[in-house]
C-alpha cells in the first residue's frame, strides 16, 4: 500500500527535492507553507513532512512565532500521522563519528532552535516523531533564488565562476547528495521507522576531495589559494543506526557520482 506524504515547502530546493524522489514509490502532496496553515486535509496523511523555514528563525533566538515546524504540528490532531522533522547536525558538538547519543552542543541561534523544536515536537507527537540531524546537503540549489543558506556548493560555486578554488589542507566534513537523502527518506517511510537518526554518509569527506569533484566540468582556470583551518570544525557523523535498518548503498563512491553530475550541472 503506497503511503500518503504531504510535503511543505513548495518553492525550496528541499521540498521540490523531496517531491521528485517520493513520488516514485508513495503518494505525495507539495503544498507551501501559508497553504498549509489552511490546509484542512493535514490528518489524512501518513507522513507530514516540512521543509520551509523562516529567516528569523535562522538568525534569532527561539520564539514559537518564527517556529514553522510547530505551526504545522499543532494542526495535526491525527494519533496515524507521523511527523517527520528535519533537523541539523549542528547539534551535536563537532567532532569525528558522531552518534545520536553524542553530547547536544549547539552553538548558533539555529541550532538551538532545532534542538528547542526537536523536544517540544517529542512532548506532541512521541512515537509518531521521526528527527532527522541531516549533515550538508549536496544539490543543485542554483534555481532557487530565495536559498536562506548558503551551503558548501553555494560558496564553492561562487568562487569557481570566479576562477578561484580553496585548497582546504586536510580538513574533513560529512555531507549526503541530495538524491541519497530523497532514497533515504523513501525508505524510512517503507519501512515505517520511528526515531532520531543520523542522515549522512558517515565517514570522513576530504574538502579538497568534494572540490576536485565539483570542479571537474569546469573548464576555467583556477587560482588555487589556501584555506587556514578553522578550529574545531571538522566533524563526521556515525549513520550506523539508520544504516542498520535501511540498508541502501550509502558511500563515498555513490557521493562521488552524485558530485561529478553535479559539476555537470553547475558548468554545462
Amino acid at each position: 500500500i503506497m503511503k500518503k506524504v504531504l510535503i511543505i515547502g513548495k518553492r525550496g530546493f528541499i521540498g521540490k527535492s523531496l517531491n521528485k524522489f517520493l513520488k516514485l514509490k508513495h503518494k505525495v502532496k507539495l503544498i507551501s507553507f501559508r497553504n498549509a496553515l489552511k490546509y484542512k486535509h493535514i490528518n489524512k496523511y501518513n507522513f507530514v513532512i516540512n521543509s520551509s523555514i523562516s529567516k528569523d528563525y535562522i538568525k534569532n533566538k527561539y520564539n514559537k512565532n518564527f517556529d514553522n515546524d510547530l505551526k504545522i504540528a499543532e494542526k495535526i490532531n491525527n494519533k496515524g500521522t507521523i511527523y517527520v522533522f528535519l533537523s541539523s547536525r549542528k547539534v551535536y558538538k563537532a567532532k569525528p563519528n558522531i552518534s545520536e547519543n553524542s553530547k547536544l552542543s549547539p552553538k548558533s541561534n539555529y541550532s538551538k532552535n532545532k534542538l528547542k523544536t526537536e523536544k517540544i515536537l517529542y512532548k506532541k507527537f512521541k512515537n509518531n516523531l521521526i528527527i532527522l540531524r541531516i549533515s550538508n546537503l549536496i544539490g543543485d540549489k542554483l534555481k532557487f533564488s530565495k536559498n536562506l543558506h548558503k551551503t558548501f556548493v553555494d560558496i564553492f560555486y561562487e568562487k569557481a565562476k570566479k576562477g578561484i578554488i580553496y585548497n582546504n589542507k586536510k580538513n574533513y566534513k560529512d555531507f549526503i547528495s541530495i538524491q541519497k537523502f530523497g532514497e533515504i527518506i523513501s525508505m524510512i517511510i517503507l519501512k515505517d521507522l520511528r526515531g532520531t537518526f543520523n542522515v549522512s554518509i558517515g565517514q570522513k569527506v576530504y574538502l579538497n576531495d568534494l572540490v576536485k569533484w565539483l570542479n571537474y566540468f569546469n573548464k576555467r582556470k583556477s587560482k588555487v589559494i589556501n584555506y587556514d583551518k578553522v578550529p574545531d570544525r571538522n566533524f563526521y557523523l556515525s549513520n550506523k543506526k539508520l544504516m542498520s535498518k535501511i540498508k541502501i548503498t550509502n558511500d563515498l563512491k555513490s557521493l562521488k557520482e552524485d558530485s561529478l553530475n553535479l559539476s555537470k550541472k553547475l558548468f554545462r
